[in-house]
């Protein structure tokens, strides 16, 4: 019993001997380890300090650059007629369909004209009454003249016809004046196109009656037309310097696929908005097509001026902060090592992905992306020389891959 009890104890203190030293021992090395990494990171910190940054550069580029302004506009007609009988009369005939197209002068109602034509007829026949009246006149008064001069008469006689001649003479001139008259009256009874255009809704039927007040039809001018817009009074003094070299182009876009209409621009209100702070103006654009449509409501841009032979840069190249406006420029020493630098810009237009800028000659590397990881003065590496360096090692590593193969075969 008292062995057991000895041999117990030995197995006891064995097995806390082990505990013991595989405890210590491995926090000694575990210790040693995290030391050793922790000055191996310190010194490659100081060693290599922050690494360059990858970046991908531009050439900025130039062109003519058209400063745009874009609004809504309204498509107007230069002209609609609505048009109204100048009499009253019945509907005789209807020459034109709804929706048809016509020429300038054609014929479109006939109305009623037969009490027309009387009166035109009857007019003209007291004409050549008058002008018979006349005649007869004239003779007696040649007549009376001649026997004047042999004594016959008095001269009283005399002057009463030659008062009758040109009584005469005056009711035949009033009489063509009413045979005129009824002439026109007649012709409102022919009702014409004023211009050419397309013909709206047709309210009216053979054997309807019209008065002045009835409205027949509308004729509106399809081509050319204009489209009605505003723009901001700020473009107020380049769109007038425009309009003082010549035609200023605008565009309208229909929408649905259709292409870019191009007109100029026409008219320029003489005031200002005050309450909305903006210029009504309208552009004339060829219609032939008729890809315009009254009332239609279509996009527009006028060309208020052309930047010309201007730099352009990509817009994400540029950074405006509390410093101002500025772009970063790749610079190269003699060592082939790349570093940036800022250059202060101005933009001058924005369209699209690229501006318009002033500041830079056109000739320097402006840093597109990775800009965000530059500092000024800080080094930077061209990722197209990095995709070429992999590029290069890859290929290199084919080689050395076919030659293992090789061994292990």
């Amino acid at each position: 019993m008292k062995n057991k009890n000895i041999v117990l104890v030995a197995a006891v203190l064995a097995v806390g001997a082990g505990a013991w030293y595989v405890n210590h021992g491995t926090g000694t090395h575990a210790g040693e380890g995290a030391t050793s990494a922790r000055h191996g990171q310190d010194g490659q910190q100081g060693k290599g300090g922050q690494p360059p940054a990858v970046v991908n550069v531009v050439t900025p580029r130039r062109e003519d650059v058209p400063v745009l302004q874009q609004a809504n506009g309204t498509v107007t007609p230069i002209r609609t007629v609505d048009l109204h009988p100048q009499t009253t009369a019945t509907i005789r005939e209807v020459h034109i369909k709804e929706g048809q197209f016509v020429q300038a002068g054609q014929l479109l109602f006939s109305l009623d004209d037969r009490a027309d034509r009387a009166n035109l007829d009857k007019a003209r026949a007291q004409v050549e009454r008058d002008r018979a009246q006349l005649a007869d006149l004239e003779r007696q008064y040649q007549r009376s003249q001649d026997l004047f001069a042999q004594k016959y008469i008095a001269q009283s006689a005399v002057d009463t016809l030659r008062a009758q001649v040109d009584q005469a003479r005056a009711t035949l001139q009033a009489d063509v004046a009413a045979a005129r008259a009824s002439s026109v009256a007649t012709s409102y009874t022919a009702i014409r196109a004023p211009m050419a255009g397309r013909v709206g809704g047709i309210a009216v039927y053979p054997g309807s009656l019209v008065q002045p007040s009835t409205s027949l039809t509308t004729v509106t001018q399809l081509d050319p037309i204009t489209v009605a817009f505003t723009l901001p009074e700020s473009s107020l003094p380049a769109l007038l310097a425009a309009t003082r070299h010549g035609k200023v182009e605008v565009q309208a876009l229909p929408g649905a696929g259709l292409a870019p209409v191009k007109g100029v621009l026409s008219f320029v209100d003489n005031t200002v908005d005050p309450t909305s702070g903006t210029i009504r103006v309208k552009a004339e654009f060829d219609n032939r097509e008729t890809t315009l449509w009254p009332g239609q409501y279509v996009n527009t841009k006028v060309t208020v001026q052309t930047l010309k032979d201007a730099i352009v840069v990509p817009q994400n190249a540029i950074i405006t902060n509390a410093q101002g406006t500025f772009v970063y420029v790749l610079d190269q020493d003699p060592h082939r090592a790349y570093s940036a630098h800022q250059v202060p810009v101005q933009r001058l237009h924005a369209f699209g992905l690229d501006a318009a800028v002033s500041g830079l000659t056109g000739r320097e590397s402006v840093i597109t992306d990775g800009k965000q990881n530059v500092r000024p003065g800080g080094k930077v590496r061209l990722a197209a020389e990095m995709d070429k360096g992999a590029e290069g090692g890859n290929r290199g590593d084919k080689p050395k891959a076919a030659t293992v193969a090789a061994n292990q075969g």
